[in-house]
């Protein structure tokens, strides 16, 4: 089997955590790069407990560029390559990061430092290295957002139109260079972060009246969508958004 180096931002919960779980058992190593160092260990000695010996377990902030390097640096130590990163780490902002003429710069700044600027840096970092192997796989989780504002969260949606288009500068670039970036843009998903909202059943009736597909998708969607687009099965997807989001933005 080939097993790829693969890291995964904001990896110990949601999204990242199953994403992280589908490549271990898909026979890829992972680096778990998240903010929180417990949520890492209980990921460890729980989800990951039977792949102890792929897991590469890295505390730091996607927005702070030494965490970063020293991210990317660790993961060469160990294993001497990236094949694939994915940049699934981001927010939505506190309840303060509403419309526009009541959002704080502070706030805004914030969801932008985690949502864009976290993902410029990890691909800055690991994009010299895949340029010496001219080969790379860069996955970058961006949201529905991206295409349709959603109402009162403006920094959010404001950010996730950056990521998609950071992601097809990366491929315009990058492509001769054999390195592929694509952006996966799901819709309402039921994990931490959005579990506030989906626990009110009138929430959650309102978020269902917009989704044909009348379900709510999960982080294993997420992570299968992930899993195919980082795979060679997909070698000839490069610049794309790929929307999952039970047809929410077709309707």
């Amino acid at each position: 089997m080939n097993q790829r180096v693969v890291i995964v931002t904001g990896a110990a919960s949601g999204n990242g955590l199953a994403i992280a779980s589908r490549q271990l058992a898909a026979g890829d190593f992972v680096v778990a790069f998240d903010l929180s160092a417990q949520c890492l260990a209980e990921c460890e000695a729980g989800n990951w407990a039977a792949h102890r010996g792929a897991v590469l377990a890295v505390a730091g902030d996607v927005s702070n560029e030494a965490d970063i390097q020293r991210l990317v640096d660790q993961a060469l130590s160990v294993h001497g390559r990236i094949d694939v990163l994915i940049n699934n780490a981001g927010i939505t902002g506190s309840q303060a990061a509403t419309d526009v003429h009541t959002t704080s710069v502070e706030e805004f700044d914030r969801v932008m430092a985690i949502n864009v600027r976290g993902v410029f840096l990890g691909c800055r970092a690991v994009l010299p290295h895949m340029l010496g192997r001219r080969a790379g796989v860069i996955l970058n989780i961006a949201s529905v957002a991206s295409f349709v504002a959603f109402p009162k969260r403006a920094a959010y949606t404001t950010s996730k139109g950056a990521v998609v288009q950071l992601t097809r500068s990366i491929a315009v670039d990058y492509a001769r260079s054999g390195i592929r970036c694509n952006a996966l843009c799901p819709g309402m998903i039921e994990t931490p972060m959005t579990q506030w909202r989906l626990d009110q059943p009138d929430l959650r009736a309102q978020v269902l009246s917009r989704i044909p597909q009348n379900e709510i998708g999960t982080p294993g969607d997420v992570a299968a969508a992930a899993e195919f687009l980082v795979s060679d099965n997909a070698r000839y997807v490069n610049g794309a958004a790929l929307v999952m989001d039970g047809g929410l933005t077709a309707a």
